[in-house]
């Protein structure tokens, strides 16, 4: 049984590098994205598709710099 080391500092991380959106379906504000899958729009924007955690969708719009650190973070994918 291998045993894991999370620090604070790595869960800061992974807090600062998480997609939050609004549920347009449950009007809830700030809900964590799930299977995030990130694309660059014809403007040279970044959206975030992905589902909360009841299978709702929801999309939202991210800059440069947030959508390159939730991909390096692992929490979401480039499309």
């Amino acid at each position: 049984m291998r045993s894991y080391s999370i620090t604070k500092q790595s869960l800061k991380m992974a807090n600062e590098n998480a997609i939050h959106a609004y549920c347009m379906k449950t009007k809830e504000k700030n809900v964590l994205m799930q299977d995030a899958v990130i694309t660059k729009t014809a403007k040279g924007g970044y959206m975030a598709q992905g589902t909360d955690g009841k299978g709702n969708k929801m999309t939202t719009m991210l800059g440069k710099e947030k959508a390159e650190a939730a991909v390096k973070a692992g929490l979401a994918k480039m499309g």
